[in-house]
């Protein structure tokens, strides 16, 4: 796998102002703010700088925390896990594989089958529904 790099200059004419603050330099939105977080159509959700399929809405769930959340990514490659230790904490950041896009974190308080809550920010996901494809 080939890693997607591109400079600076052009991510911000490809983002939005909040979609480059949260993919490129690690932010988040504010709960109950961004996109998403209501979708509940058959679909797949992509990294929004590069296109790669993270999640399935199949996966997705209510978590009540304001985010998207998802059990499980589509594919065990789809993200890449980092340790995050700002904001006086110890975190589990996940960014897209491929691209390295800020996606959210991932905590261990999910549902069945896996346990995990992968908590995403929905400025850093596109929507494509399942009829779409």
């Amino acid at each position: 796998m080939v890693k997607i790099e591109k400079p600076e200059s052009e991510w911000r004419e490809k983002l939005s102002p909040e979609q480059y603050r949260i993919t490129r330099k690690h932010g988040t939105e504010r709960a109950f703010s961004g996109p998403h977080q209501n979708e509940k159509r058959d679909g797949n959700f992509s990294c929004v700088c590069c296109g790669k399929d993270l999640f399935e809405t199949k996966t997705k769930f209510d978590s009540g925390t304001g985010w998207p959340s998802f059990y499980a990514p589509k594919a065990q490659d789809s993200v890449s896990e980092h340790d995050d230790r700002g904001l006086f904490s110890r975190r589990t950041e996940i960014r897209c594989a491929d691209c390295d896009a800020h996606l959210g974190h991932v905590f261990k308080d999910g549902p069945q089958p896996s346990g995990l809550r992968y908590c995403m920010n929905g400025h850093a996901l596109s929507f494509r529904p399942e009829n779409d494809e």
